[in-house]
């Protein structure tokens, strides 16, 4: 059983500081003793400015606490009859996990059904955006997003899918490097198991589709470059000298020469 603890609940707090100003101030000073206590110089040259990057720093990464998502949402909401699928796949995030402050990050998935509303979809990453940059857990991280689409769009359904890594699991304590995370929630329509399933072939075969173009497009460009290489060297040598790099086809030469002023496009 968790240990009972008179402190509320961090998902509820609303921290408005006396002024910007003072509260840097207070994490820089904060910041400079905890390098005193570690055993650090604070005052040496590679660290007399670190108190007042990471006290910057650390308010960047929990600024989302500051800041109201479904606003966020509710900017751009706009009435449409659509009643399928809007997925964003792939939204990258980080954040910090609050038992270690140490960052955990990944990916969300989202998806909802609109209900005669839709949002921007740059509205959508704002908001994994807003959650994200806090002291947060995995799983109210998926929870609260989930909640504020569904509160602020009232659609017939909504679904998140969050993918992480964990560097409270990678860099310390049972250090496994190749740990994922998977936590999802979902209201309305995704209770079926069939719209479910639906969403998630959709993110898993376009992010397939688009593993098997990169890599595709990936060995296209190793091929351009080597013949390339190959065209320039033949002509270097001459048209009557065998090539210095690889044996190629006429034909491939032809092709490696049309299309060499393409190498710095890549």
């Amino acid at each position: 059983m968790p240990q009972k603890n008179s402190l509320p609940d961090p998902s509820t707090l609303t921290f408005v500081p006396e002024s910007e100003e003072a509260t840097e101030a207070a994490l820089r000073h904060h910041y400079h003793e905890i390098l005193r206590l570690l055993g650090e110089d604070p005052e040496r040259e590679g660290l007399v400015k670190t108190p007042e990057r990471v006290a910057k720093a650390m308010r960047f990464l929990t600024s989302g606490a500051r800041k109201d998502p479904k606003e966020i949402l509710r900017s751009a909401m706009f009435r449409e009859e659509y009643r399928q699928m809007v997925i964003v796949k792939d939204i990258d995030f980080y954040s910090l996990c609050e038992h270690h402050m140490l960052p955990f990050f990944g990916k969300v998935h989202i998806g909802y059904i609109p209900n005669g509303y839709i949002t921007g979809l740059s509205k959508l990453p704002r908001i994994v955006d807003v959650f994200a940059r806090r002291l947060q857990v995995q799983e109210r991280l998926t929870t609260q997003i989930k909640d504020c689409i569904q509160e602020a769009l009232n659609p017939l359904g909504v679904i998140v899918v969050i993918e992480a890594q964990h560097m409270c699991m990678q860099m310390r304590g049972v250090e496994k490097q190749n740990s994922f995370t998977t936590t999802s929630d979902f209201t309305g329509a995704f209770r079926e198991a069939k719209t479910r399933e639906e969403f998630m072939q959709l993110i898993t075969h376009s992010r397939r589709w688009g593993e098997r173009f990169y890599s595709s497009v990936c060995v296209e460009r190793l091929l351009l470059r080597g013949l390339c290489e190959a065209a320039r060297a033949s002509e270097h040598a001459g048209a009557d000298e065998p090539c210095a790099v690889a044996e190629r086809s006429r034909a491939d030469l032809r092709i490696a020469r049309h299309d060499a002023h393409r190498i710095d496009a890549y």
